[in-house]
């Protein structure tokens, strides 16, 4: 299937080493999602989670961002505390959960090896960054999560790195959007202390406080 509409198509070769990845797990795991995950939340909501891109154990294998993994987990726990959410969160896509005045994407849409896109394929993708952000006529404020997706996101906005530092917890203004900052809800980062469930829920609670204003 071609892109359509700014979205990659099943079959997307616009990066041939995401495409050759992809190849070998529909063959290893042929009943994985093994395919470009699409954004999940409602075309009217207010917040966009930009993430870096799909696990190989969760959004590529179910075909919802951050569904399956224990990223997911933090994640959907949080925006529940803060009343994104309505339905349980079950780490499968047909767990009835909805999303409520937010959306959920990756600024890579393919599963990387070893979880690192190379900047071509951050390139590649941004396409369907900006489209992801065009269409969401409502939007007043992007949550990243960590550096990578944070720069990837300025980039698509038209900002300057330099002048849009990423900094956990940190806000910046890009023309009409808020752009809230936030280390990756990775096992990673939370194993390490990297980050705790506080740090990341504070920065939803600045999310909701700035919504509610």
């Amino acid at each position: 299937m071609p892109d359509t509409e700014g979205k990659p198509g099943r079959n997307c070769s616009r990066c041939p080493r995401l495409a050759g990845f992809r190849k070998q797990w529909r063959a290893h795991e042929p009943s994985w999602f093994n395919a470009p995950v699409p954004s999940f939340g409602p075309l009217d909501a207010r917040v966009l989670v930009v993430g870096l891109a799909p696990g190989l154990q969760g959004a590529n294998r179910t075909g919802r961002p951050f569904t399956g993994d224990y990223a997911g987990m933090l994640l959907y726990d949080t925006l529940s505390r803060f009343r994104f959410t309505r339905g349980h969160y079950d780490a499968h896509p047909d767990d009835g959960l909805e999303l409520i005045d937010c959306r959920i994407t990756n600024a890579v849409r393919c599963v990387p090896p070893e979880n690192k896109p190379t900047p071509a394929e951050l390139e590649n993708c941004r396409d369907f960054l900006k489209s992801t952000i065009v269409e969401m006529k409502s939007l007043l404020a992007i949550v990243v999560l960590g550096r990578i997706a944070h720069d990837s996101v300025v980039t698509a906005l038209g900002g300057k790195k330099s002048a849009t530092p990423f900094k956990h917890g940190g806000r910046n203004m890009l023309g009409s959007l808020a752009l809230f900052s936030s280390y990756h809800c990775s096992r990673y980062n939370t194993n390490t202390g990297v980050l705790t469930p506080e740090m990341f829920r504070a920065v939803f609670k600045n999310v909701r406080s700035y919504l509610d204003a």
